[in-house]
Order: structure tokens, then sequence, then C-alpha cells
């Protein structure tokens, strides 16, 4: 479709119906400061092969995470995806499929959510799981919602562990909805406190395991102390592959597991898009956010796939829906469920284990670097390290050495200057941190 702009007859006719006299009038309500006083300056006009060598000089100044030594998580995590994967989410009938309104004429988008649904359920060792939310951040925001309206109280207690982003988005929406949000402060080695401020008018309590420090947090005993309280335990996940070494949240006594899928199938891809995981106990189901696909029989007898439950504001009244947020992620749903597939349960454990593997490793040798210090007793693929130096001028220095040597505390949360977040997986080579090593050696002497 060709791009028409408006001529002055055009702008005339559309402002004699609005009741305006000019372009001026029609925006005497944006404050004067806010106004342009010219026109943008940009080029006017350039060929479409300028336009692309501009572009292509502009991400040139971005270094992709394939393309040097790699050591950056807080949330966001390279693992070597199949291409596999890839060839398949392409396929037309996936790529260009949207709500599966028509089951009848959607079985293979309903069984392949269907299948996502299994095994988000069983590697968080819960009853059920809904068919995606749109992030890790998002589907976390919406657990407390749900718990609100489960326990029908407004007090929600977030870990000091949580992910900041994590409680950000909580916050915004708990704003809207009279939830009250109690939140500690953002430092290493504080998570087990939590269980201290459960009390009768506790909703929920919301902890991150591992947490945004690497740490890996024991639930039993919160939950044993929010359900005393009859609250509920909201367990917190950013790396969905630490699930095939830790003991999944389910059968340490959570309610309700919300995390970020993006760590299997989903690269990084410069921030987006991710998928959010949403599991609960089969009790809580009635009130779980998003939708849910079931497994039923046709006319025949035959093998078929539903929407069994669908509580969005696409579907019913919105005042009615437990969620507002309107879509999922679908196709990333898919990259989840088929790199899940080629896994499996024991590929995912060694998986799992590799990924530790390459921690340990990282961490013992940053440990023998002077000006460094691993803080952590426990984690998987990620920890924090405690530097002699500022860690956002650490980081700036080792990528001018063609190292990016992790995430600085200071990005996520304030203080904490001298914190590093440092994360290996299973494509952290050898020669990786050996360059790292190098590179952190002289930039902290």
């Amino acid at each position: 479709m060709r791009y028409l702009p408006l001529n002055e007859n055009d702008r005339a006719a559309m402002l004699d119906v609005i009741g305006a006299e000019s372009i001026d009038e029609l925006f005497q309500d944006v404050p004067e400061k806010a106004r342009l006083k010219s026109l943008v300056d940009l080029p006017k006009h350039q060929s479409e092969q300028a336009v692309e060598r501009h572009m292509a000089k502009l991400s040139a100044k971005s270094v992709s995470a394939g393309s040097v030594p790699f050591f950056c998580g807080a949330g966001a995590y390279k693992h070597h995806i199949p291409a596999t994967v890839d060839h398949l989410i392409q396929r037309s009938e996936f790529l260009t499929a949207y709500t599966p309104y028509q089951p009848e004429i959607s079985q293979g988008t309903l069984q392949s959510l269907f299948e996502f649904q299994t095994q988000v359920a069983l590697l968080t060792g819960m009853d059920v799981a809904n068919a995606s939310m749109y992030d890790g951040s998002t589907a976390c925001a919406e657990a407390v919602v749900m718990a609100k309206r489960v326990t029908r109280k407004s007090r929600a207690i977030l870990a000091p562990g949580l992910h900041p982003h994590y409680a950000a988005a909580t916050q915004t929406l708990a704003s809207t909805l009279d939830i009250q949000i109690d939140e500690r402060d953002c430092r290493p080695g504080r998570d087990d406190h939590v269980i201290d401020h459960i009390n009768d008018d506790t909703a929920c309590v919301v902890v991150q395991s591992p947490n945004v420090f690497g740490e890996i947090i024991d639930l039993a005993p919160i939950a044993e102390k929010a359900h005393k309280h009859k609250a509920l335990l909201i367990a917190v996940f950013t790396e969905p592959v630490a699930l095939g070494a830790i003991k999944s949240p389910g059968e340490q006594g959570a309610d309700i597991v919300v995390g970020e899928g993006q760590g299997l199938g989903v690269g990084l891809n410069f921030g987006g898009p991710h998928v959010g995981l949403f599991a609960c106990t089969k009790k809580l189901v009635r009130q779980m956010p998003g939708r849910l696909c079931g497994e039923t029989v046709d006319a025949n007898g035959e093998r078929g796939f539903v929407l069994t439950l669908s509580t969005r504001e696409q579907h019913i009244r919105r005042e009615k829906a437990t969620s507002n947020i309107c879509t999922n992620s679908g196709l990333c749903c898919l990259a989840f469920t088929i790199h899940m597939s080629l896994l499996g349960d024991a590929g995912l454990k060694r998986l799992a284990a590799l990924n530790h593997e390459a921690a340990c490793h990282l961490a013992d040798v940053i440990d023998g670097i002077n000006g460094a210090e691993v803080m952590n007793e426990t984690f998987f693929n990620e920890f924090t390290v405690k530097l002699n130096k500022p860690a956002a001028e650490v980081v700036e220095a080792l990528a001018e050495k063609g190292v990016l040597g992790g995430v600085p505390v200071s990005r996520l949360t304030e203080g904490n200057e001298d914190l590093l977040l440092v994360c290996a997986t299973e494509t952290s080579s050898e020669e990786d941190i050996h360059a790292f090593e190098a590179a952190l050696k002289e930039v902290l002497s």
C-alpha cells in the first residue's frame, strides 16, 4: 500500500470537522516548552542503500553476545539453541497463527500450547500451568494480584533478592489495585529473613530462587510460615535451566510459580521477546490469569484440544477478567516447547550440570584474582562478585578489551556499586574463561 500524505485541503477539512482553526489550536493543550520549534534534525531524504549503510554502521557499534566472551545474566541468559528450533517456529502454520478461537481449525496451535503447559507444570512441580504470559516480570505482578483475589488480603511481601525489574512491574500493577507492597532493600544474603515479616495480614510472600544475586533459597520454611498465616508463597525464577538441577518450587511448598522461559529456545535478541511462565496448584486454577488449553474428545471419540479456561478480557467482560494482559507469547512458547522436547528429562539435567560446572570453574578462577571476591555460598550458573573498583567502570574496561564481563548490580538497583553479577553457561568455553581472567586481572591491578 502506498503512503499518500495529506494535502492542505485534507488538513483544512479535518480541522473544520473538529472545530479547530489551525494545527496550533489543535495542540494548544501541549505545553509550549514541549513543542518542537523546527523540524527534527534528520536527513529529509536518502536512498535505500544509503539508509542501509547508515543503519549497518549504527548496529556495528553494538557488541553481540556471540561475538566475544560473554558472562552476562541478570534475568536473560545465553544458551545454545538447536537449529531445529528456529526451523520449526518459522513454518507458516506456526509463524502466522494467532489466537485459536476456533478449535476445529486450530488443533496444531492448541496442541503445542497444551504440550507447553505440561512441560511447565512438570518443570515447576505444580499441578497446572497456563498458556504463557508476556514475560517473567508481568507473570510475577499477575501472581500478586491473583493472591489478593484468593486470600482477600492486600499485603504482599517482596523478598530482597527478587529481581528489581520484577519488583518494579509488580509495584506498578499493585498501585492501581490497592495492594500494599512490603518491599525490602535489594541486597545479598537477606532472603531468609523475609520469614520474620509474615503475619495474618499477609496475602503472599514473593521469593526468587536462584535470586537476582544467584543465591539458592530454601523455600520450604517460608512456605510453611506463609501457610500458617493463610498466605500464599509465590516462587519466582529467571533461569529455567536451573530447575533441571535444584528441587522444584512445587516440591518446596509453593502455591504459585512464575518465571522467565527465555533461557530455553528463545535467543537474547537485544532484549526480547521473552515468555512468561505461570503455574499453580489445582485448587487455585479458577483464579489463574491468562488462558488454559485442555484435552478432550470430539464427536467421533478422537483426541482433540480446546480452550478450557479463558478468563481474559478478550473472552469475557473486562470487569470479570482475571487478567487484562490480552495475549500470550505463542511463538516463544513453541520455541520453548521444541527445545524442551529435544532435551528431554535427561538432557535438561545434563544441560543444568554443564551450566553449574562452568559456573563453579569460573568462580574458582575469579576468587584467585586480587581485588575480586565471590560472595555466594550457593549458586547455579550465576553469582555475585565484590570488586575493589566500581563494577560499572570495570565492565566498561572489560568491554574495551573484548569481554562482556557481567552486569553491575548498580544497573538494577541503587547502591552496591562494587558488586558485579557474573554468569557462565554451557556456551562459556575454556578459552572464554581464560580471556575473562586475563582481562579482569589487568583491569583490577
